[in-house]
């Protein structure tokens, strides 16, 4: 696995690879770069292995995302499938709420999918993103117990996770009380303004069984890629 090497600098951050099976949060505010960050490492870890993942984006159309990622000049991986769900929220609109569909149900049978077609090179796994999927869900009683079995689903699997959350600039999702403890790791893309400027940056905030630095390290976005600069020293408010 070379989870490490497939952004830039991302070594400086990892001091051990990310093995799987990993579930992971990304989460941060909005802007800062959670779905290009996961989408550029799936690209460049899938072309440089000949391994498979499947992205799947429930916060617009698979074209809108292509010409985002366009628009950063990162190129799609032949070796990445790139769902949405806009058919089933156009079923769901027609049968009404007394039939909506199982979308945790249908993540899983599309994983086992693709497990069955690719075998042991299906190794990466995206869901953008978790809030996305809540809001689609109609029955969100027992969600801790229905988000355990679910993220064991994709350890099971054997594959690194990358699960895309909002979180508030500054603050604190309240997701992280649910979820956080049952990840693997928790990968926070911030903003900093402390300096008289917007600076992204990376932190992880938790990943078990790795070597890792805890400081944040400032994030760029690059033609074609992202990278991972050097940490960025707290200065104060």
């Amino acid at each position: 696995m070379v989870f490490r090497n497939s952004i830039e600098g991302l070594d400086k951050v990892f001091k051990t690879d990310v093995d799987p099976p990993k579930v992971l949060l990304v989460t941060g505010p909005p802007g800062s770069m959670k779905t290009s960050f996961c989408y550029a490492l799936m690209s460049t870890y899938l072309k440089r292995t000949n391994e498979f993942g499947l992205y799947t984006t429930l916060e617009e159309t698979v074209q809108s995302h292509l010409k985002n990622m366009e628009s950063l000049g990162i190129e799609l991986s032949l070796n990445m499938q790139i769902s949405d769900f806009t058919d089933l929220r156009e079923i769901d609109q027609m049968v009404g709420a007394s039939e909506q569909t199982n979308y945790l149900e249908f993540i899983e049978k599309m994983i086992a999918h693709f497990k069955k077609v690719h075998g042991n090179r299906f190794k990466l796994f995206a869901l953008d993103s978790l809030g996305a999927l809540y809001s689609l869900m109609e029955d969100v009683s027992a969600m801790r117990k229905k988000m355990f079995y679910f993220f064991k689903m994709l350890r099971d699997y054997n594959l690194i996770s990358f699960v895309v959350m909002e979180r508030e600039l500054g603050g604190q999702s309240q997701l992280l009380g649910n979820e956080g403890f049952l990840v693997d790791g928790i990968i926070h893309l911030g903003l900093d303004r402390s300096r008289g400027k917007l600076a992204r940056y990376l932190q992880v905030e938790k990943m078990r069984a790795c070597e890792h630095s805890v400081e944040k390290h400032a994030l760029e976005a690059r033609k074609g890629s992202i990278a991972v600069l050097g940490p960025i020293f707290e200065t104060g408010e």
